[in-house]
């Protein structure tokens, strides 16, 4: 494994407002890095982040910031970019969280084309594209990462990117194209000194699982998840924090699942 240079590691968290990505935040926040907080709209929601993430941090001087935009936009994504740079003076690590559900849950045979082009532009366009512009960052600024490794790219996906929901077929479309992403990235940045890693989630407790919970409450008491529980956004951070603090030097492009075994084939 490469040695860090010295100082502490910045990290960029998208979505980091609630939810998993809050999980990352306070995660990566504790193991002593620089973190910027990104969120789209809901800045009081970033705030309750960013004071727990303050009552987390163990150095002194440690830089907690907050960042907004909207990642489907391409003029967000470079200010969310400048403004993460200019609070925190660097970036060792992107990690892309940020992603929604279908507003409405439709069949696929009456799902609209107005969901599928913002999940689309949401959930797959804005990390991959936001990934090219903190790509070329670090392509200008080989060997300068203060991670053990190098820089470190992760994308959050789910196990939709393999499972069939046919209510929200559209989500599963975007993060099938979020493990594909992360394969590419993986490919070309191997040999620049860049580590790429997809984060494949299971059946979460967030927000965005709080109108069916008791649909999954009992799928998960009838065995469908092997260990028996929903994942929780510590899961999902310790994750996380255990890529970027090096501990898989000879790896890349890999999927690590995070969902209690779900992924797994049963008879």
């Amino acid at each position: 494994m490469s040695a860090a240079p010295p100082g502490p590691a910045a990290v960029l968290v998208t979505g980091a407002s609630r939810g998993l990505g809050r999980g990352i935040a306070e995660a990566l926040t504790r193991d002593g890095l620089d973190v910027a907080i990104h969120y789209a709209a809901n800045r009081a929601a970033a705030e309750e982040t960013l004071a727990a993430c303050r009552a987390l941090a163990p150095r002194e001087g440690q830089t907690l910031a907050l960042v907004a935009g909207d990642v489907s936009r391409a003029e967000d994504r470079r200010r969310i970019l400048d403004d993460t740079l200019r609070a925190l003076g660097r970036l060792d690590a992107l990690v892309n969280n940020a992603g929604m559900a279908p507003r409405v849950r439709a069949d696929i045979l009456e799902a609209t084309e107005e969901s599928f082009d913002e999940l689309m532009a949401v959930n797959l366009k804005g990390p991959y594209f936001l990934s090219q512009a903190v790509a070329r960052h670090w392509l200008e600024r080989p060997g300068e990462a203060r991670l053990p490794g190098g820089y470190k790219l992760v994308f959050v996906s789910s196990v939709s990117a393999a499972r069939v929901s046919l209510d929200r077929g559209e989500y599963c479309i975007s993060k099938a194209g979020v493990a594909m992403a992360a394969r590419l990235w993986a490919a070309r940045l191997a040999a620049e000194g860049t580590q790429v890693y997809e984060v494949r989630t299971g059946i979460m407790a967030t927000d965005m699982t709080a109108g069916v919970k008791d649909k999954y409450d009992r799928a998960i008491a009838e065995g469908l998840v092997p260990q028996g529980r929903w994942g929780t956004r510590e899961d999902v951070g310790l994750a996380v924090s255990a890529l970027l603090a090096g501990r898989f030097p000879f790896s890349t492009g890999d999927v690590i699942n995070v969902d209690g075994g779900l992924h797994l084939e049963r008879l």
